[in-house]
């Protein structure tokens, strides 16, 4: 017992479940404790990018010694386009199976959308070579400061694989202060994890007051079709890819991924549960070059649980206004899903893609900020997935790494 209660995973179920209590009787009084969320989202932000910046510019250094660091960068995106598209295919299917737009009734999501804006809901979807351009930085510095997570991640692999470049002796200099900091950081975040279940409890306590559960009556068929879908990937796709394709056995998998999946359910960051997933990992028997190269990568462009979230949208919002989707219609949702998902910040909050994605196919966005209202609820399940779907990839990924 005295050994269970050492375990911070305990707390933090312990606090979620005290949160939804507390959220249940106070309502949107329940508010008073969010800033304990909000203080240690901000903790964690604090350390995210350093985080971040090091351990792509560590990995990258010693992925690029290995004879194999041209496959693992190939595996690792095409691991996370290849289970984002499914993923997308899933929602679509659910969506076209079940129809969760045709019997709501347009009074109620008109009166529980009115005071929010579609902002941004003109803006075009940014094209591939926008996309493509935007993810290097002019300013590396700024790129820092702004918290730009995409550039970042590229100018650390270009300076990690520059290192892995230079004569033995200068770069074992380099790697070797480089762990380093990464030993200090990892660190910090040890001891900002203590503070986990006190912002778990204001988190939790603050979305269950302010939602409830009455107001996803009308949506409830959008929920319960999204929990089906993150279901069939997480439980189902993610871990027959980690059976069939990695060194892991799916009991240590499994059991290692309870801890990052509590706190990415109660933080929905992805970024704030990025050292919690890297100790999972290790925890799994990733080595931590591959984690410290996967899953900053998989933080920032591995969103399976979003692209799910905006497929449903679209067949949700294309029902309810009567509209019929055609195939073209569905490959640009699939292809707007996929590409846009890439570089969305690792934060919670509403995203605008949702709004790219329903222009994409012709589908009005009055009804979408109903949406924007509950999206602390799904983003939770969606961030879930996401870091679900990272580890199962440094899993993968790992196997190729040759050890030298």
């Amino acid at each position: 017992m005295k050994k269970l209660l050492k375990n911070l995973g305990v707390w933090i179920i312990i606090a979620m479940i005290i949160g939804i209590v507390v959220g249940i009787f106070m309502g949107p009084e329940a508010s008073m404790f969010k800033p304990l969320g909000d203080l240690f989202i901000q903790l964690i932000k604090m350390l995210v990018v350093p985080l971040v910046l090091v351990s792509i510019i560590s990995g990258a250094a010693a992925l690029g010694e290995t004879k194999s660091a041209g496959l693992i960068g190939f595996v690792s995106i095409g691991f996370m386009m290849v289970t984002t598209v499914i993923a997308i295919v899933v929602a679509l299917v659910l969506g076209e199976v079940f129809q969760p737009g045709v019997s709501v009734d347009h009074n109620v999501v008109t009166s529980l959308a009115a005071g929010y804006e579609v902002a941004g809901g003109a803006a075009p979807a940014m094209g591939f070579w926008d996309t493509v351009i935007g993810m290097i930085p002019a300013n590396p510095i700024q790129a820092l400061t702004e918290g730009n997570i995409l550039q970042i991640i590229i100018f650390g692999l270009f300076f990690g694989f520059g290192i892995s470049a230079l004569p033995a002796e200068k770069r074992t200099k380099m790697s070797n202060g480089l762990n380093t900091i990464l030993e200090a950081l990892i660190w910090c975040i040890e001891k900002v994890m203590f503070v986990a279940p006190f912002g778990v409890f204001g988190l939790i306590a603050d979305a269950t007051g302010t939602f409830g559960f009455s107001v996803l009556i009308q949506v409830a068929n959008v929920l319960w079709i999204d929990i089906i879908a993150i279901l069939i990937i997480g439980v189902g796709l993610f871990p027959l890819c980690v059976a069939l394709f990695s060194r892991v056995k799916l009991k240590d998998y499994f059991r290692a991924m309870v801890k990052p999946q509590i706190v990415s359910f109660s933080t929905a960051s992805s970024l704030a549960t990025l050292p919690v997933n890297m100790e999972a990992c290790n925890e799994m028997g990733v080595s931590k070059q591959t984690s410290g190269f996967v899953l900053p990568l998989g933080a920032t462009i591995n969103m399976s649980g979003n692209a799910i979230y905006y497929a449903l949208l679209a067949t949700f919002f294309a029902q309810f206004y009567g509209i019929d989707l055609t195939m073209a219609d569905y490959v640009s949702i699939t292809i707007v899903c996929a590409l846009g998902a890439i570089g969305q910040a690792g934060v919670p909050g509403p995203t605008l893609l949702a709004a790219a994605v329903l222009v994409a196919a012709g589908i009005p966005l009055e009804g979408l900020p109903l949406f924007y209202a509950l999206d602390r609820i799904f983003d939770m399940m969606r961030t879930t997935l996401n870091i679900t779907g990272d580890a199962a990839c440094a899993a993968v990924v790992d196997r190729f790494v040759k050890k030298e």
